[in-house]
């Protein structure tokens, strides 16, 4: 019995090259069966995620792309996003060639975007990950006066899951433990600078008094 021929694989990096570049993926060759070629992995699985209050404003966010590359573009899709997400009961929709996970916490609503063709699993464990990660920094009140009163905890938390678009962890507790290393590190460099001044004061009071 004959051997059947194997597909011709595309030459390595091929795809991700002209990805890249911002050109087309290189066509099927001849004898490819249509549907065997697939979209060319990709760490960079997030496009963006954004905190909004029951109100459809915007709290927080972060885009990664340049899908939508100015301010009044981002707002737009938010407020379409909000208004078709914003009275279901569902945690995942489709809009605008997007997949987009959801979830609602009493007057916050959080979003994760990523392509049409990402995993909605990998986008809904950033999704989880950001959700209890802000659960513990906000003390359980994950809402919208705690929130703001809290805005660089959350931006601490957001850049330690998500880089560029990048997943880096999805795991809270690890995202926990980063998060109070680099606010401990941050108090310490402000310790750091009182003192350097208070030893300047000291050392101009004492040049005053000889």
């Amino acid at each position: 019995m004959q051997r059947p021929e194997a597909w011709p694989r595309p030459h390595p990096g091929e795809g991700a090259a002209a990805a890249q570049a911002g050109g087309p993926a290189p066509p099927a060759r001849a004898g490819e069966p249509v549907g065997l070629r697939l979209q060319e992995p990709s760490l960079y699985t997030v496009k963006a995620v954004f905190i909004l209050d029951n109100d459809g404003h915007r709290l927080l966010a972060k885009y990664y792309d340049d899908t939508f590359p100015s301010l009044k573009e981002q707002m737009a899709f938010e407020k379409n996003v909000f208004s078709k997400t914003s009275r279901t009961d569902s945690e995942i929709a489709f809009f605008g060639g997007m997949t987009i996970v959801y979830k609602s916490s009493i007057d916050l609503f959080l979003y994760v975007v990523g392509s049409s063709h990402e995993n909605e699993l990998m986008l809904m464990c950033v999704l989880t990950c950001l959700f209890e990660s802000l659960n513990h920094v906000l003390r359980k009140n994950v809402e919208k006066h705690w929130l703001l009163e809290n805005m660089d905890g959350a931006f601490l938390v957001l850049d330690e899951i998500v880089d560029g678009g990048v997943i880096l962890e999805s795991d809270p507790q690890q995202v926990i433990q980063k998060v109070n290393f680099r606010a401990d590190d941050s108090s310490l460099t402000e310790q750091s600078v009182a003192q350097v001044l208070q030893s300047a004061k000291e050392q101009i009071k004492w040049s005053l008094l000889k």
